[in-house]
C-alpha cells in the first residue's frame, strides 16, 4: 500500500504545481508589479535629479561666496596713501621682513 501512495503522489504533485503555475501567471497579469528601480529610465531620472541638486549646490555656493571673487573697486583719485606700516622701505624690504642677503658670487 505504501508503494501505491508513493506512485500516485507523483502525478498529484505535478498537477498541483501546474495549477499553481497557472494561478500565479493569472495573478501577475491582473496585478502587474511596479517598475523596477534598475531600469534605464529610472537611472536617467536619478541622474537628472542628481544634476539638478548639484546645480542648486553650485548656485548656492556662488551666491554665498561670489562677493569674495569680485574685483576690487578702482582707487578713488585723491585717496589717502597706505599707512606707513604697510609701505615698503627704500631698500625694498617691508617692515616685517628684512632684506635678503646677496647671492654668493660664482667663480668662472
Amino acid at each position: 500500500m505504501g508503494d501505491v501512495l508513493l506512485v500516485l503522489s507523483i502525478p498529484v504533485l505535478v498537477i498541483a504545481s501546474g495549477v499553481y503555475a497557472v494561478c500565479a501567471c493569472w495573478w501577475r497579469r491582473r496585478h502587474p508589479a511596479p517598475p523596477s528601480p534598475y531600469t534605464r529610465h529610472a537611472a536617467r531620472l536619478a541622474e537628472q535629479a542628481t544634476l539638478v541638486r548639484a546645480e542648486e549646490i553650485v548656485d548656492d555656493a556662488y551666491t554665498a561666496l561670489g562677493p569674495l571673487y569680485t574685483p576690487p573697486a578702482a582707487p578713488v583719485p585723491g585717496a589717502a596713501a597706505p599707512p606707513a606700516a604697510l609701505s615698503p622701505r627704500p631698500d625694498g624690504s617691508t617692515p616685517d621682513r628684512a632684506p635678503s642677503p646677496p647671492a654668493p658670487a660664482r667663480k668662472p
